[in-house]
């Protein structure tokens, strides 16, 4: 083998054949030093390529799947023209890059898409959405990450209205936990047909998946943002929440004669006084009471008379004997309240259940929950 053509040690051999430019070891007469021929130039398509090439033989995990198609296309050509590149080459390209690294002070991600992602959370999102819409801003990048990022409730339309193909794929790419959540959310029906298009989807090509992925995650990202954080059965449900029982009753009366489903719904979502003993754990009583001012539970406990004397029990009955006593003498004392004051003292309870749900220090039991 001519030693001549063989590459010396920690040279960076590309794909194809032998050198076409950089500096190679020529023939030299024996006993001198080879020739080195001075670096062609090269284009700074080439020196990124070169740079690539050693972070990946050191096994740097680039993300160039985020680099425009067009860019990745370059990289491609320019990495299978290139041959052997000479250590003075690599050196040369290696100090030229450190150098421009250190001069950079700061960096933006140029177009306009990267400038949203960065204003992404400080800006209206209603302007964010409006200015993607108008300037017809396409998802760029891997677009099943951009959906693994959804709220699982935005997918579920999805699964109900696409083809049965494209919710197989679908439900294929996300975490197994969310995939078998929506699952369990669709028609038994529609739910066993998915299901068994999911076994079929290993003949589809990634090309196809991320064409998916690409039309999905553009398809919701030009859905209009709400302009509340919660759906209409939680709002109705926590204003009711904190209205007096006559309001309350009178308002989902009038749901039932417009909207038998929707108030039906609404009453789930609320949880007043009454729906204590259902819905809370004994062993939670003690939690929730601690941190409620004594003479706020006293006259709430007070004014649960009727149909919410069962709720006041409860609270009593999960207490130690002794605590519970003493309150009962205290309640005896107080004597009776005034329905507003009877009212604040137990909103008073239910927002501090509320907040602990909120902050998950204790769990509501679901109404249908046995």
């Amino acid at each position: 083998m001519n030693n001549a053509l063989t590459p010396m040690d920690n040279d960076v051999v590309l794909p194809g054949e032998l050198p076409e430019f950089g500096v190679m070891p020529t023939g030299a007469p024996m006993g001198q030093p080879p020739f080195m021929s001075p670096p062609r130039h090269l284009s700074k398509k080439q020196k990124a390529a070169i740079i690539i090439r050693l972070l990946l033989a050191e096994g740097a995990q680039l993300p160039l799947s985020g680099l425009p198609e067009a860019m990745q296309s370059d990289l491609i050509e320019n990495m299978s023209e290139m041959r052997l590149i000479d250590k003075g080459t690599v050196a040369a390209v290696v100090d030229e890059f450190i150098s421009e690294m250190q001069e950079v002070g700061l960096t933006f991600p140029g177009g306009l898409e990267g400038a949203l992602d960065i204003l992404d959370g400080t800006l209206d999102p209603t302007m964010i959405a409006r200015v993607r819409k108008n300037a017809g801003v396409k998802i760029t990048g891997n677009p099943w990450e951009t959906i693994a990022g959804i709220d699982p409730k935005k997918l579920l339309p999805i699964l109900e209205e696409e083809s049965t193909e494209v919710a197989a794929v679908l439900l294929s790419k996300l975490k197994v936990s969310v995939a078998a959540e929506l699952l369990g959310q669709l028609p038994g029906p529609r739910a066993r047909k998915v299901a068994y298009a999911v076994s079929l989807t290993g003949n589809i090509s990634p090309e196809v998946v991320h064409k998916i992925g690409r039309s999905l995650a553009e398809q919701l990202d030009a859905q209009p943002v709400s302009a509340f954080t919660d759906g209409p059965v939680e709002r109705v449900g926590a204003i009711l929440n904190f209205s007096p029982a006559a309001t309350r009753d009178d308002v989902l009366n009038g749901l039932d004669e417009e909207d038998q489903v929707f108030a039906e719904e609404v009453r789930k979502a609320i949880f007043t006084f009454a729906n204590i003993p259902a819905r809370i754990d004994p062993r939670d009583v003690p939690k929730i009471t601690k941190d409620i001012d004594q003479a706020v539970l006293i006259t709430a406990l007070t004014a649960a008379t009727g149909e919410l004397e069962a709720s006041a029990e409860f609270i009593l009955g999960a207490m130690s004997k002794r605590m519970a006593e003493q309150i009962r003498e205290e309640m005896q004392s107080l004597g009776k309240v005034k329905a507003a004051d009877g009212e604040a003292a137990m909103n008073a309870v239910i927002s501090r259940i509320r907040e602990m749900e909120g902050a998950g220090e204790i769990l509501l039991i679901a109404e249908d929950e046995e």
